[in-house]
C-alpha cells in the first residue's frame, strides 16, 4: 500500500467512525483511541477531566507504543474494516 493510500484510507476509516452512530465497546474505542494518536504524532497526554478515564487511555497508548505511525494507521484501518463494516 503506498503512503498516500494509506493515508486516504485511515482518514476515511476515522471520518466512518466519527460519524458511526452505534454503541461501540469501551475497549474498542481505547485501542481506535491509541492508534490514533500513535498515527497523527500526538504525544499529549489524556486530557479527560476524570482519573480514571485518563488511566485506560494511557494504558492503551503503552499497549501500542512500539508501533510506527504507519502501522498504527493500519491497525486503526484494520479495526474499522473487521468489526464495523462487517
Amino acid at each position: 500500500m503506498t503512503h498516500d493510500s494509506l493515508n486516504t484510507d485511515f482518514k476515511e476509516a476515522v471520518e466512518f467512525v466519527n460519524k458511526y452512530t452505534k454503541p461501540l465497546p469501551a475497549d474498542f474505542l481505547l485501542k481506535l483511541y491509541a492508534y490514533y494518536k500513535i498515527a497523527n504524532k500526538n504525544f499529549s497526554n489524556p486530557d479527560s477531566k476524570i482519573p480514571l478515564i485518563n488511566a485506560f487511555k494511557a494504558n492503551a497508548l503503552i499497549q501500542a507504543k512500539n508501533i510506527t505511525r504507519e502501522e498504527a494507521m493500519q491497525a486503526y484501518i484494520n479495526l474499522v474494516q473487521n468489526e464495523l463494516k462487517k
